[in-house]
């Protein structure tokens, strides 16, 4: 027998991430040589009352890339949907989506790298001429019909922008890195989400809880939520300095930033290997972590914070 679950805590959860988010490009916090950029696309789209280019965001998870690509499709007055590489398994999948787009529509793709190629390959022409090829029967009596699609924007991230191949990166016209977010920026989402959740903060905690963030909103968001839970549990529920240290240093947050993980990381390299070099199959063994989570969530910001390399030999303490 299937067991029934309760939807509401999910949606309500859902439901205040969505929150969370802003509602315009000028309302988006950091990032500022990206944003200017896009400004000026997506001013000029409009002056030509044209769809804006295909645009691929590249970089660290948690950075903003799905927040991005609502608030361009909001500036634009278009509608979204939303999607990944994993969920495009078969072209039938991204068939459906592509004939059900509107003119000036957005078609957000997370995870563009782990498109299956087949779905990959008829993408290039529905970003490039706007059609669909669709492949009828099965051998000799197999014909191709083209479907005409209206004129929509493909927004894709992704962590590893190097596993996208020629043909696919080469179609989006608008290529954007976003790096990790200075301290200032974090503390200032910090606080405006605070103010959302309708919590008191001090301004020297928003700024403890940036700069142990790793440089990603999503985590500043995430350790401020976690904080609000212990100032709400053991105090009055307004988040003091004091009370942003002790509850960070309990979830094992240090004053870099580095989690236990990360602790272990080093731990390993350390004392298992010598400092290295490394391989990351052994890393991920010893930290039984997947290997792809290794390179995307933590070295990142461990390579930032100039505490390891990769060379070809292996990983290397600094």
């Amino acid at each position: 027998m299937s067991q029934i679950t309760d939807p509401k805590p999910e949606k309500k959860e859902e439901k205040e991430e969505l929150s969370l988010r802003p509602k315009k490009l000028s309302e988006f916090i950091g990032q500022s040589k990206l944003k200017e950029r896009l400004s000026v696309y997506l001013q000029a789209a409009k002056n030509r009352d044209e769809c804006i280019d295909h645009i691929l965001f590249y970089g660290p998870p948690g950075l903003g890339k799905t927040t991005l690509a609502m608030l361009l499709a909001n500036e634009m007055d278009s509608k979204i949907k939303i999607t990944s590489g994993p969920a495009l398994a078969k072209a039938g999948d991204l068939a459906a989506i592509l004939t059900s787009l509107k003119k000036g529509d957005f078609l957000f793709i997370d995870e563009i790298h782990r498109l299956n190629k087949i779905v990959e390959e008829m993408l290039y022409s529905a970003m490039e001429d706007y059609v669909l090829d669709i492949v009828l029967g099965k051998g000799p009596a197999a014909k191709t019909v083209r479907l005409n699609l209206q004129k929509f924007t493909i927004v894709g991230a992704t962590t590893r922008i190097g596993l996208i191949g020629g043909p696919m990166r080469d179609r989006f016209g608008i290529v954007l890195q976003m790096d990790f977010y200075e301290d200032s920026d974090l503390a200032e989402i910090v606080s405006r989400t605070a103010d959302l959740l309708k919590t008191e903060i001090e301004k020297g905690a928003a700024v403890e809880i940036a700069k142990r963030s790793r440089g990603t909103p999503r985590i500043a968001n995430r350790l401020l939520k976690r904080v609000r839970d212990w100032s709400q549990v053991n105090s009055d529920g307004k988040i003091s300095l004091k009370e942003a240290k002790v509850a960070l240093e309990m979830m094992g947050v240090d004053e870099q930033g580095l989690s236990d993980v990360d602790r272990k990381y080093l731990e390993v390299v350390k004392t298992q290997y010598g400092g290295g070099p490394v391989g990351i199959e052994n890393l991920a063994a010893a930290l039984s972590e997947d290997m792809g989570t290794i390179e995307d969530v933590y070295e990142p910001f461990l390579m930032k914070k100039g505490l390891i390399k990769r060379t070809r030999q292996g990983r290397v303490l600094v």
